[in-house]
């Protein structure tokens, strides 16, 4: 859709109504819940389509063309894989040595153009076209793909030579669709790929910022070449079907290396492949960058200098445990420190750090690792999981013996993760003695910096958080953190808050990227002797609160009051 400033232009200047006209539409899409220029196009009919873009094209000072009609040849579409035309709403219609002519509807979406640029090295030319030809366009895609893929249909994978896989994997169309799969992805920011067979086609969904979309629906017949080429690449049995396989590949892109461990597991409707996405040699983030406030941040800086003791960062699959792992062994990472890791599975590659992956086949598992990395002179150990008893055991008196030891944990918030210990059969004197800090941590999404407003909360808001914080606490928790509240704002319908109302840049989600919200509780002494009077959770939780901590709600309405994130992120992840 245009711009709503650019749409209300046109509609006053070009097409002469009046305000009132554009308040009486505007009611009448509203109605029918459709936006105004799908009313006054599609549904109503009052401005033709082709008309309203060309006005649209003057006003923004691009060319405007019409691709019904055009012949595009086969060698040109494709220079923009499907994917991207598909999210980005952009086709390329022609090119010569030099140029390449590309139709959009968002002639601004610079990061597209600059993209399109650097990936064929050939000056874009952006002309703006109607939704209706860029629609008809990116059929042309689909079926190209069912035409041209010169791949017979396979028999079942079970009964299907290695041979026959492997020359199927070697097909160009088959190639290039994986390709465009695994690049697609990397530009979108995608976290994993996933590759889903079912009874008539094979679906195609990334994750981004947490939350899966569907990309693309390619034809049944493909199916069997993309799952022995990805098989291909991450070296494993081609013609293995009936059980799960685990292995990596690496892709360079340009300026940026890449790994994707690959899972592969037979469904009803053949094999599903997840392939998750790891930048290598990616900088650590700082804390900063983590989404760390000022006083939890201190918190931190001071547990890592310590020479010895264990750092524990909680929170289910998917919350970025590991990624603050890595970001807190950036900051120590000197030469003079010797650092060793043992992971599950390895996510990335730093230069100056020791890293080992268990292997449970031959007996290499975290607890016997752990044991091996002691006589390694190590300074600092980080251990990706504690487990079982045995490794927190071995973990811990690794931690009294003069090392720093950083590891993770599955538990809900901060005071959990003591009883859990306990629960482990650890005794309560040796977590109280070797714990310096536990972080406790969920993932929200960032809202989009491009389409962000200011909003007030909805009634179902008001009442969920309501049964959280009271007024005062709200008061409290923002004066606590320097956020100067106006007068208006003494209750919670009349605070401002902020979302993002959805644009092309974060394809219509309001959101663009993550960030971590946090819980940090630091163990002092007086927190120590709790723990070793084997205290419940309350009990520790209540004296972590007295003493200043800040639960991750807390910190989640912080950021939401800051602008970072919204009050339904903060209550989708931290809601029990």
């Amino acid at each position: 859709m245009l711009p709503t400033e650019i749409l209300h232009e046109i509609l006053t200047k070009t097409f002469k109504f009046s305000e009132a006209d554009i308040n009486k539409y505007q009611k009448q899409a509203n109605q029918k819940n459709k936006d105004l220029e799908t009313w006054l196009v599609e549904d109503s009919e009052i401005i033709e389509e082709t008309k309203l873009y060309e006005s649209a094209a003057e006003k923004m000072s691009v060319p405007f063309v019409l691709l019904k009609g055009k012949e595009i040849k086969k060698s040109v579409l494709d220079v923009i894989p499907a994917p991207l035309a598909q999210t980005h709403q952009v086709i390329a219609f022609e090119k010569d040595k030099n140029n390449i002519n590309l139709a959009m509807l968002d002639p601004r979406n610079i990061q597209t153009i600059e993209f399109i640029h650097r990936k064929t090295g050939l000056n874009p030319i952006v002309f703006l076209t109607t939704p209706t030809d860029i629609k008809d366009a990116l059929h042309r895609y689909h079926a190209d793909l069912e035409s041209n893929v010169a791949i017979q249909r396979l028999s079942e994978p079970s009964k299907t030579s290695e041979s026959d896989l492997q020359k199927v994997a070697e097909e160009l169309p088959i190639i290039n669709i994986v390709n465009s799969i695994l690049e697609h992805a990397v530009y979108e920011g995608a976290s994993d790929i996933h590759i889903e067979p079912s009874e008539k086609e094979v679906d195609v969904r990334y994750r981004v910022d947490g939350v899966l979309k569907n990309v693309m629906t390619l034809p049944k017949n493909v199916q069997n070449g993309i799952i022995a080429r990805v098989k291909v690449l991450a070296k494993l049995k081609i013609d293995e079907h009936m059980k799960p396989q685990d292995g990596r590949m690496k892709m360079q892109l340009r300026d940026k290396k890449l790994s994707f461990r690959v899972s592969i597991i037979p469904v009803y409707d053949g094999e599903k492949i997840v392939m998750r996405i790891l930048h290598e040699g990616q900088k650590p983030l700082s804390l900063d960058q983590l989404g760390f406030l000022p006083e939890p941040k201190k918190i931190v800086e001071k547990a890592i200098q310590k020479p010895h003791g264990m750092i524990l960062v909680t929170g289910p699959t998917g919350s970025g445990k590991t990624t603050t792992l890595y970001s807190i062994l950036g900051i120590l990472n000197q030469p003079d420190v010797n650092i060793s890791t043992i992971e599950d599975p390895i996510e990335y590659h730093v230069k100056g750090i020791n890293q080992s992956q268990i292997n449970p086949q031959i007996g290499f598992t975290f607890a016997s690792g752990l044991r091996a990395f002691l006589r390694q002179d190590p300074d600092i150990i980080m251990v990706g999981e504690i487990r079982d008893k045995e490794t927190a055991e071995i973990a811990i008196h690794a931690a009294m013996t003069g090392h720093l030891v950083l590891s993770t944990l599955h538990t809900n918030d901060a005071p959990t993760t003591l009883p859990r210990l306990i629960d482990m059969n650890v005794p309560p004197f040796l977590i109280a003695f070797t714990a310096n800090i536990i972080i406790a941590q969920r993932l929200v999404r960032k809202i989009c910096e491009y389409c962000k407003k200011e909003y007030h909360l909805e009634k179902n808001e008001i009442q969920e958080l309501s049964r959280l914080f009271d007024n005062k606490k709200i008061q409290n928790l923002f004066l606590g953190q320097k956020i100067k509240l106006t007068a208006k704002e003494k209750n919670l319908e009349n605070i401002t808050f902020y979302h993002g109302k959805g644009c092309r840049r974060c394809d219509n989600t309001g959101y663009k990227g993550r960030l971590g919200i946090y819980e940090v509780m630091d163990i002092d002494a007086e927190m120590a002797k709790k723990i070793n009077e084997k205290a419940e959770a309350n009990e520790i939780k209540d004296l972590a609160r007295k003493k200043g901590m800040i639960t991750m709600m807390e910190d989640g309405l912080i950021k939401s009051k800051l602008g970072i994130t919204t009050i339904e992120e903060v209550l989708r992840v931290t809601r029990d």
